[in-house]
């Protein structure tokens, strides 16, 4: 009776441990909708960007090894169902004893050679053979549901490792995506720098003919082509992070490395006027990662129920049918049929450390599950209130770094005329080149990084895995 009652107290569901709850809105903004829900072939205009995402999903690696996790999975439920049904197994056995004259086994088989009651094929000798051919069967019984819960945890962390897969994906769209911009950013940066090299070789050759006439000096000739020579290094400088950025993608996409298609230039690239970022409700059944904690915590609760039911007892049932002879010549006799069943109900009593050290090990990861989906649940929430916060405010920088480079150009424009008529001196015009082309370097990045603020929004919002 107190097995029993102990029994009932094992098999009560444990209490599912209190998780983090996510705010209602994101900063005081609420959308009826969320881009999150957006596949990428709408989400993404280029469609050079949408055929590196497809060459992607196809071929990269990562993708692949997911797949397979998903596979073990699928093998680990098969196993958890398998312990459910009994085992048979196809046994064929034979060997050769010999016995002791004076041992129980030996005394008793010599008297019994001199029985009246067997025939010749009775009697036994010394060294004895021994002969099987047919099935043995063990089966446990699920009494408490322990191998259920186990079967259960397996299918959950099946659920868990699909989730995964998602992840994969939207990790992967993101950087590529990430990538693709950075390259066009990289274009632009170049195309600048050979555009502003061209002016600056002609201001050598301008100066150069100034000094002849008298009207510079060395020191002035020394400076332009200083300038030269700084952005003709910013030029290699650029090309071999070309060469990465495109060695990267090709990577991301598992190929070797080979050109990469490109579309409209980075500032000439749409962007959304509006994003709507939805509620965090919907951020949280859309994100891959979450989904995947969550389904973790799922699974690490049914193992810590499982391991408590280890400690009832266990009925194990074992059953033989074949043909058992000591001589082969009569193996096959229906006389030589035999078979046995044995039921065996067994509990831990002393010495139950393993079982304890099983329990706690289970409760200590369902604990770290726990921890691990408040966490993803805090991040989830995070990135995407910063990427929607970032987004915004790199559209108002972009703005003004657009106004402060169209006044930096039409600076230089200025500097050059006052220079050619004396009113300004060389520095002031390699300075005023130098800013606007600092400038223009840095209009591109920033296009660059609303590019990438969105992309994370994206992602964060849980898009792309679809």
């Amino acid at each position: 009776m107190l097995l029993s009652l102990y029994g009932c107290k094992l098999m009560t569901p444990l209490p599912q441990p209190s998780t983090m709850q996510a705010p209602r809105t994101f900063l005081e903004r609420v959308d009826s909708v969320s881009v999150g829900g957006m596949p990428v072939r709408q989400f993404f205009s280029d469609p050079n960007l949408v055929a590196l995402i497809d060459t992607a999903l196809q071929r990269n690696l990562d993708l692949a090894i997911a797949l397979q996790r998903i596979e073990m999975a699928r093998a680990d439920i098969l196993e958890r169902e398998g312990y459910l049904l009994p085992s048979v197994q196809a046994e064929a056995i034979g060997g050769v004893r010999r016995y002791g004259e004076y041992t129980q086994e030996g005394v008793g088989n010599y008297d019994t050679n001199f029985s009246d009651n067997i025939n010749p094929d009775q009697r036994m000798s010394n060294p004895l053979p021994e002969y099987f051919l047919g099935a043995r069967s063990t089966w446990e019984i699920d009494l408490w549901g322990k191998l259920r819960t186990r079967r259960k945890a397996a299918y959950t962390r099946f659920l868990a490792t699909q989730k995964g897969r998602q992840l994969v994906i939207t990790n992967l769209v993101a950087d590529i995506a990430r990538r693709y911009y950075e390259l066009l950013t990289l274009d632009n940066q170049l195309e600048i720098l050979q555009r502003n090299a061209e002016l600056q070789k002609k201001a050598v050759e301008t100066i150069v003919i100034q000094k002849q006439g008298g009207r510079a000096n060395e020191l002035a000739v020394r400076q332009f082509r200083a300038q030269l020579l700084n952005t003709q290094s910013l030029e290699l400088q650029i090309k071999q992070q070309i060469m990465e950025v495109e060695t990267q993608i090709n990577t991301l996409l598992g190929r070797y490395t080979q050109p990469i298609t490109r579309g409209y230039p980075i500032l000439q690239q749409s962007i959304p006027e509006k994003v709507n970022v939805g509620v965090p409700a919907q951020m949280l059944r859309r994100r891959p990662d979450v989904q995947q904690a969550e389904l973790e915590l799922l699974a690490a609760g049914a193992d810590l129920q499982a391991a408590r039911l280890a400690f009832l007892p266990s009925l194990n049932l074992n059953a033989y049918l074949g043909l058992n002879a000591f001589r082969s010549t009569v193996l096959f006799s229906p006389a030589s049929v035999a078979y046995g069943l044995l039921a065996g109900l067994a509990a831990p009593v002393i010495n139950r450390k393993g079982l304890k050290a099983g329990r706690n090990r289970a409760q200590a990861q369902s604990m770290e599950a726990l921890y691990a989906y408040n966490k993803a649940v805090l991040t989830a929430f995070q990135e995407a209130a910063l990427n929607m916060r970032t987004l915004e405010n790199l559209r108002n920088i972009s703005e003004l770094k657009s106004q402060e480079t169209q006044e930096l150009q039409q600076g230089v424009s200025i500097s050059n005329d006052l220079f050619m008529a004396g009113y300004a001196t060389y520095l002031e015009v390699i300075t005023a080149q130098r800013t606007v082309l600092a400038a223009e370097l840095e209009q591109t990045t920033i296009q660059q990084r609303k590019f990438t603020a969105l992309v994370d929004l994206y992602r964060s919002l849980g898009g792309g895995w679809e």
